[in-house]
């Protein structure tokens, strides 16, 4: 049940992928700013990935998110979500300690969680047929639109940046004149994290003026004495439901370890196991975002004619690909850096994360179509919550561990490339409703 405006409706929720990713990243490109300001250890680091947007924040979001959505609405979802990520933001900007950092962070978090299930549900029961796939990738340029215009922020603000001058000017007219260099600083990621709160007040404004979901409508319409806890029960009792949980949340999961760690902890691993400064660190992670959306855009144009597997396979593999030089070629040099960051930017217009988001929205039947990426994205993003705090102990200080870590990222892609491979669902061109016919019967 598309329309043929499904172009805009997608353009204005997939400002939710460029707001879950920048909340990340912006976290991300100003950590080591945090960590002079407020004194703070690498366990301080892992405890504030740990509840961000990240990990466990979005886990807690998304499976309250997923259900509420399939119980009011997407445009419920669209309605409010916002204005609590907004609040987050401004907790971050005027956090003047660690628990108040912590909690910014947590706060933003959930309100990624709570907006990603309903966001991708939204756009394929939106698209045409045979846009699905596309529209899915605009999505995801805009997760990578995000990480890149928040790290070109973070290092015009940054100190030596060209506009710290700017930033230099604010702190002072906060702080006073004779302001603590440190407290000066890390003015820069608070301003970075203002444009956050900008975008986001657009989004919210551009998406509770969206209509409801024609799917969404009509299922509720014949499902009018169904409740909350009725479809929870059904997602758990259907056993085609429950195998196709298994098989998204692993092949998302074991990706998702990667790159939560890469999407958080990269520049800071530049930084350490590579001895760059931040401003190159940065760049370097900006060029790979730049590389992100370009490819995702011409994998956008392929994605509706061409095999999903054979997509899938190549990301992964370019993906173990970039594993394999950092560890052959050491971080130590530039040649290994860039080489790792362009191989890892082509990988992510190509990744996991496409198929996950398309395969979630077209495998599971309208009534819990939401609460089941909800579901799935607690899992994982819960588990590489967990994963960042043990990252940081294998890592080490000072990037010891470095070729420990590296290895099990391997191990880790290599598994949902083996899983992607084997489980890859027949779904290009068809509709939502010939799909869930035939996974779940006519009653469905």
């Amino acid at each position: 049940m598309a329309n043929n405006g499904s172009l805009k409706s997608t353009i204005a929720v997939s400002l939710t992928n460029y707001l879950d990713a920048g909340a990340i990243v912006a976290g991300a490109s100003g950590l080591t700013l945090w960590q002079n300001y407020l004194g703070l250890s690498e366990v301080h680091l892992g405890w504030l990935n740990f509840i961000s947007a990240n990990c466990l924040g979005a886990a807690i979001g998304a499976i309250i998110g997923g259900f509420l959505a399939d119980k009011y609405g997407r445009k419920f979802i669209f309605t409010y979500n916002l204005l609590v990520y907004m609040l987050g933001v401004i907790l971050v900007m005027c956090s003047f300690n660690y628990p108040m950092l912590l909690a910014g962070f947590l706060v933003t978090g959930i309100s990624v969680g709570v907006g990603v299930p309903a966001s991708w549900t939204y756009i394929s029961e939106s698209s045409e047929v045979n846009k699905r796939g596309r529209n899915i990738c605009i999505s995801q340029m805009s997760w990578g639109l995000g990480p890149m215009c928040i790290l070109l922020f973070g290092m015009l603000f940054a100190p030596g940046g060209y506009l710290f001058s700017a930033v230099e000017g604010v702190a002072h007219a906060f702080l006073g004149a004779d302001a603590a260099v440190n407290e000066v600083n890390v003015f820069s990621s608070r301003i970075v994290f203002l444009t956050l709160f900008i975008v986001a007040f657009i989004a919210w404004n551009l998406q509770r003026k969206l209509q409801e979901s024609a799917e969404f409508v009509s299922n509720k319409e014949k499902e009018a004495k169904t409740g909350l806890m009725d479809n929870i029960k059904v997602l758990f009792q259907n056993m085609t439901a429950v195998k196709t949980v298994i098989f998204l949340a692993t092949i998302y999961l074991t990706w998702n370890l990667v790159a939560s760690v890469m999407g958080f902890f990269q520049p800071h691993i530049y930084e350490t196991a590579g001895g760059v400064s931040n401003e190159q660190a940065n760049w370097m992670n900006c060029i790979q975002w730049a590389i992100i959306v370009g490819v995702t855009f011409i994998v956008s144009k392929l994605i509706d004619k061409t095999s999903h597997k054979a997509i899938y396979t190549f990301g992964l593999l370019v993906a173990i690909s970039a594993w394999v030089v950092i560890i052959t070629m050491g971080a130590g040099g530039m040649a290994g850096l860039w080489l790792f960051a362009i191989l890892w930017g082509v990988q992510g217009g190509s990744s996991p994360q496409i198929f996950y988001a398309l395969w979630g929205s077209e495998l599971f039947p309208a009534k819990f179509r939401a609460g089941a990426q909800g579901l799935m994205f607690f899992i994982v993003r819960g588990l590489s919550a967990v994963w960042g705090l043990v990252f940081t102990y294998i890592y080490g200080e000072n990037g010891e561990g470095f070729t420990i870590a590296a290895w099990c990222m391997i191990a880790l892609l290599t598994v949902s490339l083996l899983v992607g491979i084997i489980g890859a669902p027949n779904t290009r061109g068809r509709s939502l409703d010939s799909i869930t016919k035939e996974r779940y019967g006519e009653n469905f």
